[in-house]
């Protein structure tokens, strides 16, 4: 028995300072309302959202390169949201906060990019954000850096600058549940396995981009990130 046409090629992300080494993707997890400064300026309640991302979605950033993100079809304000990604290298159902830190491989940087005006019709509505948080390519991730290289990651700088303005600024100790709690929660809706993502929340900046825009950001001690919008 054999595939009626070629299966995808695995995702994978690449891991920071082994040239060799790919991180396989499973599913990618993000986290909305993390950040309550974000929260506000989106009108928004603080208790987190959780949603998915199809895998395929995601653009793999080696570090030093620069990722071409195409601007959506059928949006006129998409939007950037910086944030940090964790990479689980094992996980479970209903575990504890402590479990899950030991599930952590290590850290990446990501961007989100958002249909926010899609987004925000969508949620005013009260059905799924597929088409304003689903978009093909809009989700840049750096090399994973591997959690024992970064250390603890309760006061991080998170930043992001368009075409070299700072838009987005905030510290990962802003974020209102830690990235083991996240994962524990997450844990007691979906059976966690190594090669998941999670996207944890964005602190407060996001705005719009257009077409030629460049973006540049960072977390401390995870990596750099760059981008351009086609």
């Amino acid at each position: 028995m054999g595939f009626i046409f070629a299966p995808p090629p695995q995702a994978v992300l690449p891991i920071a300072g082994e040239p060799e080494a790919l991180f396989p993707l499973r599913r990618v997890f993000l986290i909305g309302h993390n950040y309550a400064a974000h929260n506000k300026e989106l009108g928004a309640p603080d208790d987190p959202v959780i949603f998915l991302k199809p895998v395929d979605a995601v653009v793999p950033v080696p570090e030093g390169q620069l990722a071409d993100i195409p601007y959506p079809p059928m949006s006129q304000n998409f939007q950037h949201e910086i944030e940090l990604v964790v990479a689980l290298r094992a996980g479970g159902r209903n575990i504890s906060e402590a479990q899950a830190a030991e599930c952590i491989y290590g850290y990446a940087v990501g961007i989100d990019f958002t249909r926010r005006d899609w987004h925000f019709t969508m949620r005013d509505k009260g059905q799924p954000w597929e088409k304003g948080k689903t978009c093909d390519a809009a989700l840049p991730v750096t090399a994973v850096r591997k959690a024992e290289d970064v250390g603890s990651i309760e006061d991080l700088q998170i930043w992001l600058d368009v075409n070299g303005v700072r838009k987005q600024e905030g510290s990962t100790a802003q974020m209102m549940h830690s990235a083991a709690k996240l994962i524990a929660h997450l844990s007691t809706f979906w059976e966690l396995k190594a090669g998941d993502i999670v996207f944890t929340g964005t602190p407060k900046g996001v705005g719009p981009v257009q077409v030629g825009d460049v973006l540049q950001g960072g977390i401390d001690k995870v990596g750099s990130i760059y981008a351009r919008i086609i």
